[in-house]
């Protein structure tokens, strides 16, 4: 297949939905050689936080001199960005040389009475087929639902991380906050350690199964910590202590929960070091200071600032409301506002919104997953005010706030990804 072909394969995988287990994805690798075995891994899942935890271990291994792949999700913009290597999105002609190649994978398992694998199966096994290729020091994965049914769970990483644990994706992963935190703790390995920012409730599944898998626990707040010294939109500065280690890290990503994501990873970083002493202390300060993480208080302009946030579940807007109330005190905030219907579109408002902030309604992208605009802003009340075209929304945002407020465009990752495809083609 050429590239366009590739999209139009994978667009086609869409219908086939999420469907949880280890069948088809153990099926299709076998299938490719097992690829997912040739590269050293560190596995990372949490309700938030993972990506920018993924990014920032990446980059520390980047500065250290190896040859480092990144799979995230979901993209923004295009499927490349979910397969870097050296921080580098695939190109168009090896990300078709590898979905070509597990097409045909998927074709040979099914004759063999393998299920459909699902189009983020088709995704995992393509990213570690480009890994095996590109012969890579370290691959850094992210988790996409949940960890223990997850595609990417068929890996033995050398350090497994869970950021967060919170209510999200309660459909799949569990109606209870320890539901979810035991489907997060899927990814914990025999002996593999184990580093997580959990709290409260989370923290007893993940604490048991480490017990079982006799897998050593590093937990925020009790093996390390983060201390602000200093905190902008423009970045901050903070004092990691991790028992007789103190040192100041600087950070360009904002808001205080980038701290505790800071942290996870440096630790994270920090145990790979201890089987690779190539992961040096001046790599851990250079990796995270070089990270940026699109969609998350992502500031796209100045004059007035434009921020981008996914913020699609309770905890994300909580730690977004609780950066603009720390950064844009006292300024005119105006919100674009799209959500999926099948997230607690009632908690993030109630979460997100103050009533003297001005909320306009659009959909979050053209699936039929996105909620309708009148749906969210008859939810809202009469602060908000329905808009079927974002780039109307955008200008007539502009317009409210003028050069000393704040556009905030959230509520999906699917709407910050449909944003900056407008903003491309404006």
């Amino acid at each position: 297949m050429n590239y366009t072909e590739t999209l139009a394969y994978l667009d086609g995988l869409g219908k086939f939905g999420i469907h949880l287990g280890m069948e088809r994805i153990e099926a299709l690798l076998k299938e490719l050689g097992n690829p997912e075995q040739k590269v050293r891994t560190i596995h990372v899942t949490g309700t938030n936080g993972k990506g920018s935890v993924t990014s920032m271990i990446t980059n520390i291994l980047l500065v250290s001199g190896l040859k480092v792949g990144k799979f995230t999700s979901p993209h923004l913009v295009r499927y490349n960005e979910r397969i870097e290597v050296d921080g580098k999105e695939i190109s168009d002609e090896d990300f078709a040389l590898v979905v070509t190649a597990v097409r045909r994978a998927v074709e040979n398992v099914m004759v063999k009475g393998t299920d459909q694998p699902t189009q983020f199966e088709v995704l995992t096994a393509a990213a570690f087929l480009h890994f095996a290729l590109q012969k890579l020091d370290y691959a850094v994965i992210e988790v996409g639902l949940g960890g223990l049914w997850d595609s990417t769970n068929v890996i033995t990483p050398v350090v497994s991380v869970i950021t967060n644990v919170s209510l999200d994706h309660t459909d799949r992963c569990g109606k209870t906050v320890e539901e979810i935190a035991m489907q997060k703790a899927g990814i914990i390995k025999d002996g593999i350690p184990v580093v997580t920012a959990a709290e409260g409730e989370a923290l007893g599944p993940i604490q048991a199964m480490s017990l079982f898998k006799q897998a050593p626990l590093y937990i925020y707040g009790k093996a390390f910590t983060g201390q602000e010294v200093s905190s902008s939109m423009d970045g901050q500065t903070f004092t990691l202590s991790a028992g007789d280690y103190h040192s100041n890290y600087d950070v360009k990503l904002p808001g205080a929960h980038q701290i505790l994501n800071t942290a996870v990873a440096v630790v994270a970083a920090k145990l790979a070091s201890k089987q690779d002493s190539r992961i040096n202390e001046m790599a851990l300060h250079q990796g995270v200071a070089f990270t940026k993480w699109p969609g998350r208080l992502e500031r796209i302009s100045q004059k007035p600032d434009v921020i981008l946030d996914g913020a699609h579940n309770p905890a994300g807007a909580d730690v977004l409301r609780a950066a603009l109330d720390k950064y844009y005190s006292g300024k005119k905030i105006c919100f674009i506002f799209g959500m999926m219907g099948d997230k607690d579109i009632s908690q993030v408002i109630t979460t997100l919104f103050r009533k003297e902030d001005t909320v306009y309604t659009v959909r979050a992208d053209e699936g039929a997953r996105a909620a309708e605009p009148e749906a969210l802003a008859e939810q809202i009340g009469p602060q908000a005010k329905v808009m079927h075209d974002l780039t109307t929304a955008y200008k007539t945002a502009l317009a409210e706030v003028c050069e000393d407020g704040l556009v905030c465009v959230c509520g999906s990752l699917y709407l910050a990804g449909t944003f900056k495809k407008m903003l491309l083609g404006l």
